[in-house]
């Protein structure tokens, strides 16, 4: 497994504090202080003092001897999965999922709250609310609490935690949502774009290599795609990496606000889906597509039909995988990553067609065709991707060893690993 690997240089201990916790965390099993030192790299003596430190913070914990060869018993560590806990928050246009995770990562207790009016303040204070509860459940003490990750629709103003003007969320235009609901509930507040919170759920809930890559494709009421590089997600100048709405997949699509034809906000998304189904008589034309609730019923039942071997609804779902297919070979030919992970809200409405539409044509239209096949798989996470991601956002933050731990080490005003 790879792993990342510490330095034995002096005043590096935050860092390699990380890359023991991470060590042990990705390992899924206890290991002992002889197999963390060939995995990390550190010496025998510095892992000594981290993993001391690590004991009395409660965050690692002795399980038992373990005998492999000569020699004395190993004394063998594990991760004390309930020692710190992480909330995950996910703004949904139809409905707000609100999580707790352990430091493994796991769900410990969820909320879903529907949206219904999408006022600002009304959203934040049921928000506020269902932590409370959800804290209070679970019987965990707050000071064990990393902090709460907000995932919400882009774009987002990343440097002063504003909500710039989502869509199908009316009148939340440039709210201060990171600022609001630190205030309502006390904890610091990690505010981050859905798409990106989806890839680091991926990341931090499966196990496996720390420096592969991939594109995830979000499916929610938009469509939207993150990238994972070398571990960690990759958001670009402003935060918002993986606006992918106006890419033209189908020239001869139905026509795009923007101006061109067959942009993916016309020809994949769910609204499109279903406006598509009302034009060919599969839904009727009642019913306000553009209410989330309604729409997210309305695309289940097309899906519904087209599993049940309806001709009109198959091919319409069809059509929208093999467009999703070619915005797809886009975003991997561009980006030249080593896998495709899709998942969402709406991804378990149409995740048995699309894995058989789309592997097929990302392999044939692949530029890297010749050279591999490029694995295409749903998120191990499952349609609370966003909320469970937020929260490992704050887990990543406060646990994950990055290089710039090793520049800021000096600093006493930069929060790193505990």
């Amino acid at each position: 497994m790879s792993t990342r690997r510490g330095t034995n240089l002096p005043r590096m201990g935050d860092f390699n504090q990380a890359v023991v916790i991470e060590a042990i965390r990705r390992a899924g099993e206890a290991l002992s202080r002889t197999e963390l030192a060939a995995t990390t790299g550190l010496s025998a003596q510095t892992l000594t003092n981290i993993t001391r430190r690590l004991l009395d913070e409660g965050l690692i914990a002795e399980a038992g001897r373990a005998i492999n060869g000569p020699g004395k018993p190993r004394v063998l560590l594990r991760l004390v999965a309930e020692s710190r806990y992480s909330v995950g928050v996910h703004l949904d246009p139809a409905v707000v999922t609100v999580v707790l995770l352990d430091l493994a990562g796991a769900v410990v207790a969820r909320r879903l709250i529907p949206v219904g009016s999408p006022e600002p303040g009304r959203i934040i204070d049921e928000m506020a609310r269902a932590i409370d509860a959800l804290i209070t459940e679970v019987g965990v003490d707050r000071s064990r609490i990393f902090g709460i990750g907000l995932a919400a629709p882009g774009p987002l103003d990343e440097a002063n935690g504003t909500v710039v003007d989502p869509p199908m969320l009316r009148g939340w235009r440039r709210v201060p949502l990171r600022e609001l609901l630190s205030a309502a509930t006390g904890f610091a507040v990690a505010l981050e774009k859905d798409t990106a919170a989806a890839a680091m759920g991926e990341l931090w809930t499966r196990r496996g290599p720390v420096d592969d890559s991939f594109v995830f494709l979000y499916l929610g009421t938009g469509l939207g795609a993150a990238l994972a590089r070398d571990g960690d997600v990759t958001r670009g100048r402003t935060g918002n990496l993986g606006e992918i709405g106006h890419i033209v997949v189908d020239p001869e699509g139905p026509p795009c606000a923007c101006g061109s034809r067959g942009c993916v906000a016309v020809t994949c998304t769910p609204q499109s889906i279903v406006a598509e189904a009302v034009r060919a008589g599969v839904l009727s034309a009642e019913g306000d597509d553009d209410e989330p609730g309604a729409l997210e019923a309305r695309f289940a039942h097309v899906c519904a039909r087209a599993q049940q071997g309806e001709a009109a609804a198959a091919g319409i779902l069809g059509r929208a995988a093999r467009c999703t297919a070619a915005l797809l070979v886009v975003l991997t030919d561009v980006l030249d990553v080593e896998r495709i992970v899709l998942g969402g809200p709406f991804w378990g409405y149409v995740s048995e067609v699309y894995l058989a539409e789309i592997s097929e044509h990302v392999q044939r239209l692949s530029a890297t065709r010749a050279l591999r096949e490029i694995p295409i798989d749903g998120t191990v996470v499952g349609a609370d991707v966003g909320a469970v991601g937020a929260a490992c956002v704050v887990l990543d933050r406060a646990l994950t060893p990055r290089s710039s731990t090793l520049m800021l080490s000096e600093r006493s005003d930069v929060p790193v690993a505990p």
